[in-house]
C-alpha cells in the first residue's frame, strides 16, 4: 500500500505551492465543468421556452411539473445525490492507494445493488402511483389526478438511469474526466426539447415525458458508460462469488446521513409543487419556471463549482493536509460568490425581461411573465447562498463528517416545511390568493437556504480551524460592493433604454427584452470588470491568468 505524500513542490501537495497548484488545478477543472453546465442549462432554457409556447402556464404544465414529483422522491428516498457523495471519497481512497482492482469491485457492487433497489422502487411506484399522486397533490381531485398520473408512469423507469449515471459521472470526476457531467445532462434536455418539437403533436403534453425518458437513456446511461470505459472504467464480473467488500459498508454508512443532509435542496421544490396544489391553475408552474431560471446561474456557477472542487477536497481530506483543504474551500466559496453575487443582482434588476425574453411568446402571456418574473426574483434572493452551500457541504462530506449536516439539514427542512404552511395559512388559497401565495413560497425557500448555509458554514468553519476568515471577508465586502455598482449600472441603463429607444427596433416583446438584456448586460459586466480591477480582487486576477495561460484542469 503507497502511503507516500507528494513533495511539497508538487501541485497535488501540501505547501504553498501545492495549494497554488491545487488551487489552479480546481479553477480549470471549474471552469471546464462551468462551460458544460451551462451547455446544459441553455439547452433547458431551450426546453421551457418551447414548452412555454407550446403550452403557456395553465393546466397542461401544471400536470407535466407534478409529473415529475414522484420520481423525484424516489431519486431523494433512494439518495440519487447522496450516493455519489457518498461514493467519491471511498472510491478516492482505494485509487489512492493504488487498488484500482477494488475500487472497481467497489463500482460494480454498488451499481448491482443500486439497480436492485431502484427497480423495487419504481415497481411499486407504478403500482401505487394513484393514491402517491394524491397524496403529494392535495390541492387536486379528478381529471387532473388521472391526467398526472399518466405522465407519471411514463417518467418513473427512467430513474434507473439517473441513479447508474450519477454514479458513473462520480467515477469519471475521481478519473478528472468531467465529459459525463457536461454532455450528461445536455443530451437529457435535448431528448426533451426533441419530445416537444416532435411528439406533442401527437402525444400533447405526454410527448416531453417521452422525450425525457429517451434523454435519460441516452444522455444518462449509455453515453456514461462509453465515456466510463474509455477512460479505463470496468466492470468487475467477481462480485458475483464474493458480495461483501469493506469499501461498500463504507458507502451505505456514509450515504444515509448524507442523504438527510441534502434534505433542503431536495425537498425544497417537492414541499413548494405539494402547497402550490392549493393554489389556483399556473401558479405551480410558475414556481417551476422561476426556479429552474435561478437554477441556471446555481447550476452554471455554484454546482459547477461544487462537483469540480469535490474530488480534490477528497483527496486532500484522505493525505490529512488540513492547511490545503482550508485553502481550497475558501478559494472555491470566493470563486462562487465572485459569480454568483452579480448574478443575482442581474436576475433581480431585470427579471421580467429575462422572463419576457425566454418564454413570453405563443400561448404563455404578458400576465405570466409578470407572476412568473415577481416569483423569480424571491427565488434569487437564496441564490448566493445555494451556491455556497455546494461547497460547504462538500467540505463535511469529504472529511466523512456526514453527522452534523444531517443535523442542520434537518432541522431547516422541518422549519421550511412549517413556514410554508403558514404562508398559505396567512395569505390563502385560490384564485385571489396564488400570485401572494407563490412569491410567499419562494421567498421561504430563498430565507431557508441562508439559515442552512450560514449554520453549516460556522460549523465547518470550527472543524477545519477557520477557512481563511479574514481573506473570505475581504473578498466578500469587496464583491458586494463591486455588485451593488454593477446593479446601479443594469438599472440606470435599463431606464435609459426605456425613455431611449435605440434607432433600430422591432416592435416584439422578445426583441425588444434581448436588446434590453444585452444591453445591461454589457454595461454591467464592464462596470464590475472596472471595480474588480480597482478593488484589485484576487478571484478576478486567478480568472484572467488561467484564461490567458490557457490551463487545462490537471495542468
Amino acid at each position: 500500500m503507497n502511503t507516500t505524500k507528494p513533495p511539497p513542490d508538487d501541485p497535488g501537495g501540501p505547501g504553498k505551492g501545492g495549494q497554488e497548484g491545487a488551487q489552479k488545478r480546481l479553477m480549470g477543472a471549474t471552469i471546464l465543468m462551468m462551460l458544460g453546465v451551462l451547455l446544459s442549462r441553455v439547452l433547458g432554457l431551450v426546453r421551457d421556452s418551447v414548452i412555454a409556447h407550446k403550452f403557456g402556464q395553465g393546466y397542461a404544465t401544471d400536470i407535466y411539473n407534478a409529473a415529475f414529483t414522484i420520481p423525484d422522491v424516489i431519486f431523494y428516498l433512494i439518495a440519487g445525490g447522496a450516493l455519489s457523495s457518498a461514493f467519491i471519497p471511498v472510491f478516492t481512497e482505494y485509487m489512492e492507494r493504488g487498488e484500482k482492482r477494488e475500487a472497481w469491485r467497489l463500482f460494480s457492487i454498488v451499481c448491482v445493488a443500486t439497480t436492485v433497489v431502484v427497480g423495487i422502487f419504481i415497481v411499486a411506484g407504478e403500482l401505487l402511483v394513484y393514491p402517491l399522486v394524491k397524496v403529494f397533490n392535495p390541492g387536486w381531485a379528478g381529471q387532473r389526478i388521472s391526467d398526472t398520473v399518466a405522465l407519471t408512469r411514463i417518467l418513473l423507469p427512467a430513474q434507473i438511469c439517473f441513479f447508474l449515471g450519477g454514479l458513473m459521472m462520480g467515477a469519471l470526476q475521481v478519473l478528472r474526466n468531467n465529459m459525463g457531467q457536461v454532455l450528461g445532462p445536455a443530451v437529457y434536455n435535448l431528448g426533451i426539447i426533441l419530445g416537444g418539437v416532435f411528439l406533442t403533436q401527437r402525444f400533447g403534453v405526454a410527448g416531453l415525458c417521452w422525450g425525457a425518458v429517451g434523454g435519460a437513456v441516452l444522455g444518462n446511461l449509455l453515453l456514461q458508460w462509453v465515456l466510463l470505459r474509455r477512460a479505463g472504467g470496468r466492470f468487475s464480473t467477481s462480485i458475483f462469488t464474493n458480495f461483501h467488500h469493506k469499501g461498500a459498508s463504507q458507502v451505505w454508512n456514509l450515504m444515509w446521513p448524507i442523504l438527510l443532509g441534502l434534505a433542503l435542496p431536495q425537498v425544497c421544490p417537492i414541499v413548494n409543487k405539494l402547497f402550490a396544489s392549493f393554489l389556483d391553475n399556473g401558479a405551480m408552474s410558475a414556481l417551476m419556471n422561476s426556479n429552474r431560471l435561478m437554477q441556471v446561474p446555481l447550476g452554471v456557477f455554484g454546482q459547477a463549482c461544487g462537483l469540480a472542487i469535490f474530488p480534490l477536497i477528497a483527496q486532500q481530506a484522505a493525505r490529512g493536509e488540513r492547511a490545503a483543504l482550508r485553502s481550497t474551500i475558501s478559494a472555491g466559496i470566493r470563486f462562487v460568490l465572485f459569480l454568483t453575487v452579480p448574478s443575482s443582482v442581474f436576475i433581480i434588476v431585470l427579471a421580467l425581461p429575462i422572463v419576457q425574453f425566454l418564454y413570453q411568446s405563443g400561448k404563455f402571456t404578458s400576465s405570466d411573465a409578470h407572476l412568473t418574473a415577481t416569483i423569480l426574483v424571491a427565488y434569487t434572493v437564496g441564490l448566493f447562498a445555494w451556491s455556497a452551500q455546494a461547497i460547504v457541504a462538500r467540505g463535511f462530506y469529504a472529511l466523512k463528517n456526514s453527522r452534523t449536516p444531517v443535523i442542520i439539514g434537518t432541522l431547516v427542512t422541518v422549519l421550511f416545511v412549517i413556514a410554508n404552511a403558514t404562508v398559505l395559512h396567512f395569505v390563502g388559497t385560490g384564485s385571489r390568493h396564488s400570485a401572494a401565495g407563490a412569491y410567499g413560497l419562494a421567498m421561504v425557500t430563498s430565507c431557508a437556504a441562508i439559515l442552512n448555509t450560514g449554520i453549516l458554514f460556522a460549523l465547518l468553519r470550527r472543524r477545519l480551524g477557520g477557512i481563511d476568515g479574514l481573506q473570505l471577508a475581504i473578498a466578500t465586502l469587496k464583491i458586494l460592493v463591486a455588485s451593488a455598482a454593477f446593479g446601479v449600472a443594469c438599472r440606470l441603463t435599463l431606464a435609459f433604454l426605456e425613455r431611449h429607444p435605440l434607432p433600430v427596433r422591432l416592435a416584439t416583446v422578445k426583441l425588444v427584452s434581448a436588446e434590453n438584456l444585452l444591453v445591461c448586460a454589457i454595461a454591467g459586466i464592464l462596470v464590475y470588470a472596472a471595480m474588480a480591477f480597482l478593488l484589485k480582487m484576487d478571484e478576478a486576477k486567478m480568472l484572467v491568468s488561467l484564461v490567458k495561460r490557457g490551463k487545462k484542469p490537471g495542468d
